[in-house]
């Protein structure tokens, strides 16, 4: 098969030449990798098959296109689909980023204040080198009195209350 001509453009060319044209061009390369441009390609479809269900529903095409609204709306979805299909082929194919390492890093972020908080919560003198930390040393508080305490009430003499 791989002396096989086949006519393509107005050129001939073999298979082999063909696969190997096919694998350099940047436009077939995008169709099979990009998955942003397959989820485009799908919604740009579905909506044109709805229209066309919409169209060939038993009524006359021009009417259905002239009072139909939901296929008037149908076919606007229909040709912004398309345009955002154009629009991703034109522009270049962005390179593809590690999602999973900026999940690896929050997940490392989150258990390392969740072990902080775990670790607060348990221990009291770390909490007391924390709060140290942020609000300064805790200054040690004596209290003295100024003031005498008061004195006692004088007791009521021992011979009344033995007459009582």
């Amino acid at each position: 098969m791989a002396g096989r001509k086949t006519r393509i453009s107005g050129r001939a060319a073999t298979l082999g030449e063909l696969l190997a044209s096919a694998r350099t061009n940047a436009y077939l390369q995008r169709l099979l990798e990009d998955r942003d441009l397959h989820r485009r390609l799908q919604s740009a479809y579905g909506s044109a098959r709805s229209a066309y269900g919409r169209l060939n529903n038993g009524r006359a095409p021009t009417r259905a296109l002239l009072e139909d609204r939901r296929l008037q709306w149908e076919l606007l979805r229909t040709a912004h689909a398309i345009k955002d299909v154009a629009q991703t082929l034109k522009e270049p194919a962005a390179p593809r980023k590690r999602a999973r390492s900026k999940h690896r890093v929050r997940r490392a972020v989150a258990l390392a204040l969740l072990a902080g908080g775990g670790a607060l919560v348990a221990s009291k003198g770390l909490r007391g080198k924390l709060l140290d930390l942020l609000f300064g040393a805790e200054e040690e508080f004596s209290y003295s009195s100024t003031t005498a305490p008061p004195e006692p009430a004088p007791e009521a003499p021992a011979a009344a209350e033995q007459a009582a």
